[in-house]
């Protein structure tokens, strides 16, 4: 995502946007901001707020969750959700919801180990490039 997606994200909804730091001050967190960030982003977590509390329905959706590879594995995933549903819960949320590629298993397999179930499949929901076919999602 482009920065001007990432503020507006950030400006309406700050207590979904998570962005994590090593103890030597590194960022660890999602970034595109150039190859030098990348370098230091480890982790992170930005969401949003849909729906209405007072219908019973508001939800929360998991926009993006980035994790380094040196630090997949490591339970990371696992502690950024259930701080998202933390937050969430106090807030009234009913659910959280996320889109992970379907050919994506370790991540569909992840998101199982935590309590999640594919709800349903949103046929060539990612854009495909380079001519390759659109991808389903769960």
């Amino acid at each position: 995502y482009g920065i001007p997606f990432n503020l507006q994200y950030l400006a309406h909804w700050p207590e979904y946007f998570i962005v994590t730091e090593a103890p030597g001050g590194e960022l660890m967190g999602y970034s595109e901001y150039g190859a030098t960030a990348l370098m230091l982003c480890m982790f992170t977590i930005m969401g949003k707020t849909e729906g209405s509390v007072a219908r019973e329905e508001c939800r929360r959706h998991v926009t993006a969750l980035s994790v380094a590879p040196e630090f997949r594995r490591l339970g990371f995933t696992a502690k950024l959700m259930e701080l998202l549903k933390d937050i969430s819960e106090k807030k009234g949320g009913f659910f959280i919801d996320l889109f992970v590629r379907v050919s994506n298993q370790v991540a569909v397999n992840m998101y199982k180990q935590l309590g999640y179930s594919a709800y349903r499949t949103v046929l060539e929901y990612y854009s495909a490039s380079s001519g390759e076919p659109d991808e389903d999602a769960h």
